[in-house]
């Protein structure tokens, strides 16, 4: 039974993610349950429930998280000894006292019933912080345990869904839902929708836009399954639709964004302004600054009100583009009072393809169409003809607020312009509108500017002054200093500054923090002060990220220890939390690469391959330096063989797009880079290899490198010039030595050294 979990005012409607009508229950289904993150301690065994009866089994998986196979149970039965825990347990539920019913529960020697599981778990989970998530994941673990995962109902898990996206727990939030979706149940828009926005900024395997728009696309299949009475709560509204077009936009995937566009009207979901803001993201991300305009405008004539996170989002995007002047104009215009913005910005787009032409004038007509025309003609109809009206003004006045300030300031920090961002701080100060007076985004701008310059000193002044001014600093103005002292080398001070952070501002340092400390003491070669950031990172119950585990690695590896640094990327392994990726990997070659260690990086490599990590230009950046510290060139022939290889296959699918014949078995493709190659060609030209020389620098020039003839030559010179000039060599090995000597003059031939393809009286002896 679904009973209301939360019933006072403030609460969510009782029913807020359950549907009026009942889906059918599958008798199986497979959940792949993210794992929790460190914060969770009690949940760490758990995932999602279902709303039915349902048992569960668990099977162990590190990283893609364990599978969990639920199957419909038998029976509930409730003893007689359970109901008055049952009426106390509800009580309290009614009246709001969570805590109390939660210590009711943790006391009682029985499960409750059905009804006081479900509501207990809703409450805890709407309460929003993140002890109580946990208590709800440690009733998920006991039922698990014991069989009872049926108890909790879908209202229940709708909002586990929800509290689990708003804690960061992305992937834990969106195996629930997909759980739902595989058990026939579709969850509320409002709790789907949620995970999916909080999915978008998750890191790690299983997050990021593209699993966004996964889930986005599975729970609309399942909408589509049904009729619209029957799928009414779970339709996706202009909410969710917009945050599967954000994704689109961080994506930069036009076509897919046109298709979720059109498809909004299918379900009844209108753009709203969020909409098209997320539209002035895409046109940035496209490279289409002239299209700016007509989204301001396409806004405007249709009837939608303005806001200001829109005319932020336009001054974010010109200050993207690197056009201050533009910014500056809107910021300008905004505090002027007028309304003419977009014919401030139609002036602006003139004024570039004036630019443009003259630019391009003495290269032929200009190319104006756009591969993604059609798209932003869909998009943007007023785009096919923008001078056929007039500019539309905006319906009322927007004065510049703090946001407005900051993100020009933004601008100015990333074009160097340290006296432009300070006088704009000032300004702000002059705003007889608080909102438009600095806050701590804005002190925390200049102070990124003056770190970027090195210029400590003043950075902790303008601290100093937010401190006087009442503006409070956060976290992220602390790790930015702590950043500049490191990137200083000040390391003594950094500590001071964490010190401060922690006892005289009680601000708590993250992971950040200690990951710009630990990268900051591998700049002075200090790998025991790294370790020792490490450990105490731990100490504060604060979780390693990957980030963590690779930057303690590159100390390690980079002091010449990289059997501790092999410690540590077993650690991580064995750290759940973490997903071990190929950064992680390539630092762990390259510390036992920068020893001449060839085999046992091959090894790691080998093993790399085997997890289905396979090695990139950087891993064989490390291998190639490896062996030429070792001195073993025929160690580079066999990973030139390899490099040759993939990028031959680079080279099929290029030629064969539309012939989709790929082996499983078979490497990627590899575009490899200059420092790769030239390694490899040094190590062949010092060992006389020229066949596989010439082959090196023939894939260099096939992909617009320059190969650096000077410094062959200097090699050939220094090292073979006598190659071959032996007279009392027997015939037998002359005969032996003809294919090298042709390479050898094939090579000298390709540097424009004397060879016999052309006659010449030069000798390496002459002096002239």
């Amino acid at each position: 039974m679904n009973s209301s979990p939360l019933s006072s005012p403030s609460a969510p409607h009782p029913h807020l993610y359950s549907s009026s009508t009942p889906y059918p229950i599958p008798q199986t289904l497979s959940i792949p349950w993210a794992s929790p993150p460190p914060s969770t301690t009690a949940c760490s065994a758990v995932k999602h429930p279902r709303p039915s009866s349902l048992r569960v089994q668990a099977i162990a998986h590190r990283v893609s998280s364990p599978d969990l196979t639920l199957g419909l149970s038998t029976t509930t039965t409730t003893t007689p000894s359970a109901v008055p825990l049952d009426h106390k347990l509800l009580t309290l539920l009614r009246q709001r006292k969570t805590e109390e019913a939660w210590a009711a529960y943790s006391q009682a020697p029985h499960l409750p019933s059905a009804t006081c599981l479900s509501r207990l778990v809703s409450q805890l989970s709407y309460l929003n912080f993140p002890e109580a998530l946990s208590r709800a994941q440690s009733i998920l673990t006991r039922l698990r345990h014991e069989g009872q995962l049926h108890r909790l109902d879908s209202n229940s898990l709708g909002l586990l869904a929800s509290a689990a996206a708003r804690q960061g727990q992305a992937l834990y939030a969106a195996s629930i839902i997909r759980s739902m979706l595989r058990s026939g149940y579709l969850p509320h828009v409002k709790a789907w929708s949620a995970v999916v926005t909080r999915l978008i900024s998750s890191s790690g395997k299983g997050g990021g836009p593209e699993a966004a728009l996964s889930l986005f696309d599975a729970v609309n299949r399942r909408v589509g399954r049904h009729l619209p009475e029957r799928a009414a709560d779970s339709r996706p509204d202009t909410a969710a639709y917009n945050s599967a077009l954000n994704a689109c936009a961080i994506l930069g995937d036009m076509e897919r964004f046109l298709r979720l566009f059109d498809e909004m009207s299918k379900y009844g979901a209108e753009p709203d302004v969020l909409t098209y803001n997320i539209m002035i993201k895409l046109c940035a991300r496209a490279d289409r600054k002239d299209l700016l305009v007509c989204v301001l405008e396409m806004i405007l004539l249709k009837g939608i009100d303005v806001c200001m996170t829109t005319l932020q989002s336009l001054i974010a995007a010109y200050v993207g583009f690197g056009d201050l002047e533009t910014a500056e104009k809107i910021v300008q215009a905004m505090r002027e009072g007028r309304r003419d913005i977009c014919k401030i910005l139609r002036d602006s787009n003139a004024e570039d393809s004036r630019e443009h032409e003259e630019m391009m004038e003495d290269e032929g007509p200009l190319q104006k169409e756009h591969e993604d025309d059609n798209v932003f003609k869909r998009l943007l109809p007023n785009s096919i003809d923008p001078y056929s009206y007039d500019p539309p003004l905006l319906p009322k006045l927007y004065r510049p607020n703090s946001r407005i300030y900051t993100t020009l300031m933004k601008g100015y920090m990333k074009a160097g312009r340290v006296t432009d961002t300070v006088r704009m701080l000032e300004a702000m100060w002059h705003q007889e509108d608080s909102s438009s007076q600095p806050d701590h985004v804005s002190y925390t701008t200049v102070i990124s500017a003056m770190v970027n310059t090195g210029s400590m000193d003043q950075a902790r002044e303008v601290l100093a002054e937010m401190l006087r001014v009442g503006v409070p600093a956060n976290r992220i103005t602390y790790n930015v200093l702590l950043k500049g002292y490191c990137l200083q080398l000040q390391m003594d001070k950094a500590r001071e500054l964490l010190k401060e952070m922690s006892h005289g501002a009680g601000i708590e340092p993250d992971v950040v923090s200690y990951n710009t400390l630990i990268d900051g003491c591998i700049l002075v070669d200090d790998s025991a002060g790294a370790l020792g950031y490490f450990n105490e990172m731990r100490s504060r119950k604060i979780a390693p990220t990957k980030v963590s585990y690779t930057t303690l690695m590159k100390a390690f590896a980079f002091s010449g220890q990289p059997k501790l640094a092999h410690k540590v990327f077993d650690e991580m392994v064995q750290d759940p939390r973490v997903e071990v990726d190929r950064v992680a990997w390539n630092m762990l070659v390259e510390g036992y690469c920068r020893l001449g260690l060839v085999e046992e990086a091959k090894k790691l490599i080998q093993r790399m391959k085997e997890s289905g990590v396979y090695p990139d230009v950087a891993t064989y950046g490390s291998l190639a330096n490896g062996i030429a510290l070792a001195r073993k060139p025929g160690e580079a022939l066999l990973l030139w063989n390899e490099i040759k290889e993939r990028c031959e296959v680079s080279l099929k699918e290029g030629e064969q797009e539309s012939e989709s014949e790929s082996d499983s078995t078979t490497m990627p493709p590899l575009k490899p880079d200059e420092g790769l190659l030239d390694a490899l060609a040094d190590i062949c030209v010092r060992a006389a290899f020229f066949k596989k020389a010439l082959e090196i620098v023939a894939c260099m020039e096939e992909n617009g490198i320059s190969p650096n003839k000077t410094k062959y030559k200097r090699i050939y010179v220094e090292m073979h010039s006598r190659m071959f000039t032996s007279k009392h060599a027997s015939q037998a090995r002359q005969a032996r030595r003809v294919e090298r000597k042709r390479a050898a003059e094939a090579f000298k031939f390709w540097l424009g050294l004397p060879n016999s393809y052309y006659a010449s009286e030069w000798h390496f002896n002459d002096d002239d």
